[in-house]
């Protein structure tokens, strides 16, 4: 029987760009995948990579250049795609000394709010990062779906969807009895054009006549046109009364906020997988939301009711008869919480991300450098 040294462990490189702590959902899956690791005796090393991708200048181009040369050859690199997808020439300069292995949470090109050009950019940028990877994995089956059209083979890609972390629903469902101030909506989303605020705000405005308040929690920093147009948009509608933007919020200040929801909203014109959805599915919350991208694939019809991306009349439609109809609320709530049984845990999300490395990266990672 061959004994394992408890001395060696598996060692990886995990590229990011910006802060792990970042309040976003694909930061937060990069942090629960990399403690997980850890916990179980991993060796990971974490890169940070200067802030402002997938557009960096070209300092954060030329920092990062320096910080990928200076890795040890053979190193296994996960490259969180923000970063990857916008340094082919980078990811192609390295590719014969270095085992790439591409984290794509969803493809550059499809960020609302890009001009044709900067589309085609993003595209093929991210479409040559790609083809120096051994391996990619994606956070979604959607994912998985739309990289064919970068030439990327399926037996390259594995999916690896986020987990979730069970919820005490006994003491979510005492707080929203708390509740009286009519139905409380939560949207959790940092503000960008892709998330659909604007789309929301607009169906709201068609509903004033039913009794609402809509909380938006998510970082207001980091498209701020976006967050101007939102306010002028609240404004013109005469709804600052109604719609809180909280801004970014804590764990434990977040969790209060699902705990009191009534439902959870989200007009996304993209989501490679939406973590504060499944969130909100753990939280037996109703969901109204769109079809982009692998949200049909997270929320079932059971638990919520989506309509086509942009399309603020039939959002106005779904929220009307959220509003108006309890029994199918609670019909949709029933229908979340018998659907978050069948989401992940973090500790299966863990195992699986070990278990596409080993097969990416050619089933052999480095070990203690060497």
């Amino acid at each position: 029987m061959a004994v394992t040294d408890p001395t060696r462990v598996r060692h990886i490189v995990f590229l990011l760009p910006g802060d792990l702590n970042a309040l976003t959902g694909g930061t937060l899956y990069d942090r629960r995948i990399i403690d997980g690791l850890r916990r179980r005796g991993w060796r990971v090393d974490l890169v940070a990579l200067a802030p402002g991708f997938p557009w960096p200048d070209a300092a954060a181009r030329d920092a990062a250049a320096g910080r990928v040369a200076a890795l040890p050859d053979g190193s296994c690199v996960v490259a969180d795609g923000l970063a990857f997808g916008a340094m082919p020439a980078i990811a192609q300069q390295h590719a014969h000394r270095l085992r790439w292995v591409a984290l794509v949470h969803h493809p550059l090109a499809l960020e609302t709010g890009l001009d044709a050009a900067q589309r085609r950019q993003l595209f093929d940028s991210e479409r040559h990062a790609l083809a120096a990877a051994r391996g990619v994995i994606v956070t979604s089956v959607s994912t998985a779906r739309a990289l064919a059209a970068y030439d990327v083979s399926p037996e390259r890609v594995r999916v690896v969807q986020p987990g979730t972390r069970p919820v005490l629903r006994a003491t979510a469902r005492a707080a929203r009895r708390r509740q009286a101030t009519g139905i409380s909506l939560l949207c959790v989303a940092s503000v960008t054009p892709r998330k659909g605020h604007a789309d929301l705000i607009d169906a709201l405005a068609g509903l004033q006549d039913r009794h609402w308040k809509l909380h938006c929690v998510g970082s207001l920093a980091r498209d701020p046109a976006a967050v101007h147009d939102l306010r002028a948009r609240i404004d013109a509608h005469g709804l600052g009364r109604r719609v809180v933007l909280h801004g970014e919020l804590g764990h434990a200040a977040l969790q209060r906020h699902y705990a009191v929801a009534d439902a959870f909203v989200l007009a996304s014109h993209h989501e490679g997988y939406g973590m504060a959805l499944a969130e909100a599915l753990a939280h037996g919350l109703p969901v109204v939301s769109t079809t982009a991208g692998a949200i049909a694939d997270t929320v079932p019809a059971s638990a919520g009711m989506l309509v086509p991306p942009a399309d603020v009349d039939g959002l106005r439609m779904a929220l009307a008869r959220l509003l108006d109809e309890p029994d199918w609320r609670a019909s949709l709530a029933a229908g979340a919480r018998a659907a978050a049984q069948q989401l992940p845990r973090w500790p299966q999300a863990v195992t699986r991300f070990a278990e596409a490395l080993d097969v990416l990266a050619d089933g052999t990672l480095t070990l203690d450098g060497r």
